[in-house]
């Protein structure tokens, strides 16, 4: 796919490394590997990088950012951490935990990365490769998903290039991403207590219900999707059908054979860019158990499979 920008696929050593950084503190897009999925990375305390993000992606400019932060000392800069806030971030953090929180008025980050929202969205990621860019940086990085807004994320650089090929200025290739699923979002409230806004690999109770205000990343009623009809539960499929299999039901790309449910994570989105390549005109999924990290895979495909009003 053509674009205005020669996107550049870097390997993840010293070199390509230093390569990100220089076009990052210059304002540019590079998608980065994480532990969870592939993200497009900007510096966020730039105007006019993180309006690149919002362009290149097509997001909608009420869907906020997270913001990727090398350490909870720098987190603080941002926004406020009550006990429960620093609890969570002392056991899970680095990892794939995003944690929305009340922003600091004077936080040096662009506006556009909380969307209007008097809350924001914090992470500090494990992957070595994205911590080495906000070691050697200097400043936190916006990074949603690297993917065209509403669309299947990335979990290779193959994924990325797909949908962002001439759109952005690099990418990091550093292989598959271990986990597949985005981080958990939960929110902490005024009062102490922990609302989950998108499940993911850190379990932290049930998600919040119904549709509600759009707080984090990921909570659009249609997302993750295939461009596809996506149908789910299916023990058995139809001829057009691509089928993604799980268990017992082998499919034409099984999310794991023997029914492991982190590895059936790790592979759901490199499966349903299979399904959305494939010649066949809708996607079948095979029953997912509703439990442990099954809870995000099923919550990632009913997206999916939610049409677009």
């Amino acid at each position: 796919m053509g674009g205005k920008y020669a996107t550049e696929t870097l390997d993840a050593d010293e070199g390509g490394i230093a390569r990100a950084v220089h076009i990052l503190r210059d304002g540019g897009l590079v998608a980065v590997p994480t532990e969870t999925v592939y993200g497009l990375a900007a510096r966020a305390d730039s105007d006019t990088a993180v309006a690149r993000i919002y362009e290149a992606k097509g997001r909608p400019s009420f869907n906020p950012l997270i913001v990727h932060v090398a350490s909870l000392e720098q987190a603080r800069e941002f926004a406020e951490f009550p006990p429960a806030a620093q609890r969570l971030a002392r056991e899970y953090w680095p990892g794939p935990l995003t944690l929305v929180l009340p922003r600091h008025r004077g936080a040096r980050l662009a506006p556009a990365v909380t969307a209007g929202l008097e809350t924001l969205a914090l992470r500090m990621p494990a992957h070595p490769v994205m911590r080495a860019l906000l070691e050697r940086t200097g400043f936190p990085l916006a990074a949603p998903s690297a993917n065209r807004s509403g669309f299947i994320s990335p979990t290779s650089p193959a994924h990325v290039l797909a949908s962002l090929d001439g759109r952005i200025d690099a990418v990091l290739d550093g292989g598959e991403c271990e986990r597949g699923l985005e981080s958990t979002i939960a929110a902490v409230r005024a009062d102490g207590s922990v609302e989950v806004l998108r499940p993911g690999p850190i379990a932290l109770g049930p998600s919040a219900e119904g549709p509600g205000r759009i707080e984090a990343p990921g909570q659009l009623a249609s997302h993750y999707a295939p461009g596809k009809p996506v149908r789910l539960m299916a023990s058995e499929v139809a001829p057009d059908e691509f089928w993604i299999g799980f268990g017992e039901h082998p499919g034409e790309c099984t999310l794991s054979a023997s029914g492991d449910l982190t590895e059936a994570a790790a592979r759901l989105y490199a499966c349903l860019h299979e399904g959305a390549r494939s010649d066949k005109p809708r996607i079948a999924v095979a029953p997912i158990p509703d439990e442990g990290i099954g809870i995000a895979i099923n919550d990632r495909l009913r997206r999916a499979a939610t049409p677009v009003d």
